[in-house]
């Protein structure tokens, strides 16, 4: 089942790891809990952290406005 497309705008960034980062995150990728290749299961990993520091108080939430446009 093919997954909806996402409503939010997303920007690509670069990032630069270990090769035993890498491979830990293509295993972690195999079960499909987290993503299907290392890049969604690393996105799907800082998701969770920020979200774990934004309910630890350790970093700030977003402030959505809708009528805030740039």
């Amino acid at each position: 089942m093919a997954r909806p497309k996402n409503t939010t705008e997303t920007v690509q960034i670069t990032i630069s790891t270990t090769q035993q980062v890498k491979d830990l995150l293509e295993l972690l990728s195999k079960s499909g809990f987290y993503g299907k290749n290392a890049a969604d299961t690393a996105h799907a990993l800082l998701k969770e952290k920020i979200r774990d520091l934004q309910r630890d108080g350790q970093a700030p939430s977003p402030r959505y406005s809708p009528l805030q446009m740039d």
